[in-house]
């Protein structure tokens, strides 16, 4: 590190979120050096690295630590960064008020046939829907799985329509707006009497394949799955499967076990499935977010103390 502070790179992958210069602007007055790296270009002479993918290339760099723009930190080898001495910060706990907005969104549209009435738009048919399709979501369960920000962000959104919020984390403590809360061992019975089931976990070794066959066979057959967490948390054929078969009135994916969603899914066809590419949390204050927390944890580098949403 110089004496001026640490010179800190934000990676070309950021782009398939926000163009980096936007970042750049925001942290120009806060951090202090900062550089927008060109594709192909090395990691020389650099501290702290902003990113949105992991590339082997990191380790192989004298970097001190590595912020990722997603929460998610699942791509990221976090034994050997821990062995090379490079610290991994996410970006937890910025994704609330958009994910919260978009299951809602989700919600709406099922409740209300709006999916319907956007496909048939194509085909300019005019339909009303069978007298007992439409319904209200106030008075409606939700169960929210993982009440971390992402979960408590469905459930304020949920509980201000009207709806019974129920949840499942591993400490049944008190949340707001939740009516009552399963520890993970009781999954089954949490979601067996709700009319939607939302996913909000991280992935880890407890969480993958989470909702599987069992799962899927407990949820009511008028039922449901909105998945903003990650695709492995659920079994996706097991999924198809119900969804083809009548099990589950439908399910709202914004992510899948191989992304982008392969053209061959049978997925993209079926008209009770709402995909969205992994956007949930989306929203233009994205790069403003990020800068709140990289400049942080720049001030924290330089005075060598702990780092703020640090994962190894």
């Amino acid at each position: 590190m110089s004496d001026d502070g640490p010179t800190i790179g934000i990676h070309p992958s950021v782009a398939d979120i926000f163009p980096p210069r936007r970042l750049r602007d925001e942290l120009d007055d806060a951090a202090g050096d900062v550089e927008i790296l060109p594709d192909g270009s090395d990691l020389d002479g650099l501290d702290g690295l902003v990113t949105f993918r992991y590339a082997d290339a990191f380790l192989a760099a004298d970097l001190e630590w590595i912020h990722c723009v997603l929460a998610g930190v699942d791509a990221f080898p976090l034994d050997a960064l821990e062995r090379h001495g490079i610290r991994l910060t996410n970006s937890s706990g910025i994704h609330g008020d958009a994910v919260g907005e978009t299951v809602l969104g989700y919600l709406l549209q099922f409740a209300r046939r709006l999916h319907v009435y956007r496909d048939n738009e194509p085909k300019r048919t005019w339909e009303y829907p069978d007298w007992d399709e439409a319904f209200t979501l106030a008075g409606e369960t939700v169960c929210v799985v993982g009440l971390g920000t992402l979960g408590q962000g469905v459930a304020a959104r949920a509980d201000g329509v009207g709806m019974d919020v129920v949840g499942v984390r591993r400490t049944p403590t008190p949340i707001p707006w939740v009516s009552q809360i399963y520890t993970p061992d009781a999954l089954t019975e949490a979601i067996a009497d709700a009319r939607f089931v939302v996913l909000t976990v991280p992935l880890t070794e407890q969480t993958r394949g989470l909702v599987g066959s069992a799962e899927l066979a407990a949820m009511r057959d008028d039922a449901y799955l909105v998945n903003v967490a990650r695709g492995p948390v659920v079994d996706q054929d097991c999924l198809l499967r119900e969804l083809e078969s009548g099990g589950l009135a439908g399910a709202a994916l914004d992510v899948f076990e191989e992304e982008p969603l392969p053209d061959e899914s049978p997925l993209w066809e079926l008209e009770n499935v709402i995909v969205t590419p992994h956007t949930a949390g989306a929203t233009r204050a994205y790069a403003e977010r990020i800068a709140a927390l990289v400049d942080e944890n720049y001030k924290r580098l330089r005075g060598g103390d702990a780092l703020a949403n640090q994962v190894v």
